[in-house]
């Protein structure tokens, strides 16, 4: 089966599950398994070495996410949570480039978009009239497509981003290639008063690489942070 129908199918597992279960606690001794939905905006970055092994000077940049999920309770105030979310991703710096045995730079950005499967563990503790939360856990996501826009001299050009595991060794198309496959960690944290409404602050660092070209020093790693608003129902 493929990833991309994998994660919806897990999702709606987890979530039939969250709203069907409550581990024999009664909502007296434990939180009761809820459904939420979010949305916010995140600044990313990609961060790593380039093909020579020094360090990218790339730059933060705005994106944006939203995504439903389920919590199951698993202890008192603490629970397990499990999603599906759409997240944009990407960065924008400056790069060289060999054009006729001369080498010049021109600005580029990052623009990837990426279906992700969160699963976190969750302490939620009773504080004032609601819940704090803090949370963290990995994640599983699948890039559902991309683009790169340079701008130099001229007006900006777009190229569609190629998602292989591997550059062919023989490539000369000199194209921009990705993996498909990103995991990482999230880390979050935030409250949720009474009535569902909830605001959290949220982070990721990626934990693999996600250029394909193998052959070179190019490591890449996702990262970034945000803000979250969402309902819990």
């Amino acid at each position: 089966m493929k990833i991309k129908y994998l994660i919806p199918c897990l999702l709606f597992t987890y979530v039939n599950q969250a709203l069907g279960q409550n581990n024999g606690y009664t909502n007296s001794e434990m939180g009761k398994a809820t459904f939420g939905i979010y949305g916010g905006i995140n600044f990313q970055n990609i961060n790593g070495k380039d093909a020579s092994g020094g360090k990218l000077e790339n730059s933060l940049v705005p994106r944006f996410h939203f995504g439903v999920n389920g919590e199951i309770p698993i202890a008192p105030e603490f629970y397990f949570q499990v999603g599906l979310q759409f997240i944009s991703k990407g960065t924008k710096g400056p790069v060289v480039y060999n054009d006729n045995n001369a080498s010049h730079t021109i600005n580029r950005e990052i623009k990837m978009n990426y279906l992700e499967t969160p699963l976190h563990l969750v302490y939620k503790p009773l504080l004032g009239l609601g819940h704090l939360i803090l949370g963290f856990g990995p994640y599983i996501g699948y890039s559902i497509g991309g683009k790169a826009i340079f701008s130099e001299n001229s007006a900006p050009s777009n190229t569609d981003l190629e998602f292989v595991k591997t550059v062919p060794a023989n490539d000369i198309n000199n194209l921009i290639y990705f993996k498909r496959m990103d995991v990482g960690s999230d880390f979050f944290v935030g409250y949720e008063f009474q009535n569902g409404l909830n605001f959290v602050l949220n982070s990721q660092l990626g934990l693999i690489n996600i250029n394909s070209n193998t052959s070179s020093k190019l490591a890449n790693k996702n990262t970034g942070f945000g803000l979250t608003v969402g309902y819990r129902f």
